[in-house]
């Protein structure tokens, strides 16, 4: 399901990471990155997020080639 992401990129560091992501309607505050890999299908190199909000978990999937972002798995941690 395509998702809106916020992306913030730490110079400094030089990494980038989801900060915020609109899901149902709602701003979701980013609280954890969880966990990051990458892999490539063909030529298309995907980056996969998990991360943590108040309330429930998102796999993130962005697709390089056109800067779409997806959700391929939601979770809730029970609240």
């Amino acid at each position: 399901m395509p998702v809106s992401v916020n992306l913030l990129y730490d110079h400094r560091k030089n990494r980038v990471f989801p900060i915020a992501l609109k899901w149902d309607r709602e701003v979701k505050k980013i609280k954890t990155v969880d966990l990051h890999h990458s892999y490539r299908t063909g030529r298309t190199l995907f980056h996969v997020f998990s991360v943590s909000t108040e309330g429930a978990f998102f796999k993130l999937v962005l697709n390089t080639d056109n800067l779409f972002w997806e959700v391929e798995e939601i979770g809730t941690d029970g609240i």
